[in-house]
């Protein structure tokens, strides 16, 4: 029986989902529809182990974001802000078990797990893995990419480091390493300093939730033409590009609606989103519903950045019928091939160029057929170490 380490959805609570969270989900989800499947989380005690009574409703609690109150050994921790503690609080009274870090075979042993499976890189360590192995664990570890070492200096301060650590730990502890695309398969045998476990590719399911109804969740009944662009607001997702572009096009420029919280290391961008006019609408709290609504009415949706691992957004537009404008990367020629419109991620001109035909060209939606969640479990759960 799988055990799926579901310790980043905790470090998540009540906070806008990335790609990698909807990952983890995504195996939550699947393994709850297998009998005598466990989730393991690390919290800075040790672990707690949640079964097939825990784990249910541990997953209506993430969805709803309900954690109820902080019990009195959370509310000591100073890692973790209101809601982790809540969240922790709450995973801890639906535990089955829970141990000292040193006691996790312990733990473990007797149970019927099988394979251990960490998709979010949360808890992942050396000594976790090692722990993992003396039960009698098969150990799958998902990497999702390669940027924090290929491009350093977009990070937070650190994240660099964290992240060495953890394909260390992955290279020499993993039975098995799973890769999101042939792209991400090829940086990590870059950046391996020894020996690569056996590798499997298995592209990301690509779920679509069904735009919500009614008015345009941004603009309500009077909508105007107008673009969007999703993604966290930091440095490799070249909001940048898209300010200079709307710059030059001036007061005619059609809208522009970002999508996504403020990150970090973008402070000159944050400034000049504080200054932009009415033709850049920010919006931070869109649901899935209603970021799915806002993409398929765009004329089009912008991804200038200059790095991606699998980056959703480009193909859940494509899903949705949107015309999709992006940078000229590996991932999207593997899986969208020549769906989009590649433009040099530099160039402004370009962008220019094909904003204005957009603008005047209603979109003629042809949705595309994305990868699907069951055939990258078919391959992750029938491919032997």
């Amino acid at each position: 029986m799988p055990l799926l380490d579901i310790t980043r959805s905790v470090s998540r609570a009540n906070r806008v989902r990335t790609g990698v969270d909807r990952v983890e989900l995504a195996y939550l989800d699947h393994f709850l529809g297998l009998p005598g499947a466990f989730g393991l989380i690390r919290t800075g005690l040790g672990f707690l182990l949640l079964d097939r009574y825990g784990l249910p409703e541990f997953r209506r609690r993430l969805e709803a974001d309900d954690w109820g109150p902080m019990d009195r050994i959370s509310r000591w921790s100073r890692r973790l802000d209101a809601a982790q503690k809540a969240a922790v609080s709450t995973a801890r009274s639906l535990a089955v078990a829970r141990c000292l870090p040193g006691r996790l075979p312990a733990m473990l042993r007797g149970r019927g797990v099988t394979d251990y499976y960490n998709v979010g890189h949360a808890g992942l360590d050396g000594r976790t893995l090692a722990a993992l192995g003396r039960a009698g664990l098969r150990r799958h570890v998902l990497i999702h990419d390669t940027i924090p070492l290929d491009h350093p200096d977009w990070q937070r301060p650190g994240t660099a480091l964290r992240f060495r650590r953890k394909l260390d730990a992955a290279l020499t502890g993993a039975d098995r390493i799973i890769c999101n695309s042939e792209a991400t398969a090829a940086d990590l045998k870059r950046h391996a300093n020894g020996p690569v476990p056996p590798l499997v590719v298995a592209p990301l399911g690509v779920g679509l939730p069904a735009p919500s109804a009614g008015p345009n969740p941004v603009f309500g009944t009077e909508v105007p033409p107008y673009f969007v662009t999703v993604g966290t607001i930091e440095p490799r997702k070249n909001h940048a590009l898209l300010l200079d572009v709307w710059d030059r096009l001036g007061p005619a420029a059609p809208v522009l609606v970002v999508c996504g919280p403020r990150g970090w290391r973008n402070e000159k961008v944050f400034q000049r989103l504080d200054r932009a006019g009415p033709r850049i609408v920010e919006r931070a709290d869109l649901g899935d519903a209603d970021l799915a609504a806002v993409i398929r009415d765009a004329r089009a949706l912008l991804f200038p950045s200059r790095a991606e691992g699998y980056g959703l957004p480009p193909m859940e537009a494509a899903a949705l019928g949107a015309p999709v404008v992006c940078g000229d990367l590996a991932i999207y020629r593997e899986t969208l091939g020549d769906i989009p419109v590649y433009l040099n991620p530099a160039d402004p001109y370009l962008w220019i160029n094909e904003i204005e035909r957009l603008t005047e060209q209603v979109p003629d939606p042809k949705p595309w057929l994305p990868p699907c969640w069951p055939a990258h479990f078919k391959t992750v759960l029938s491919m032997p170490c």
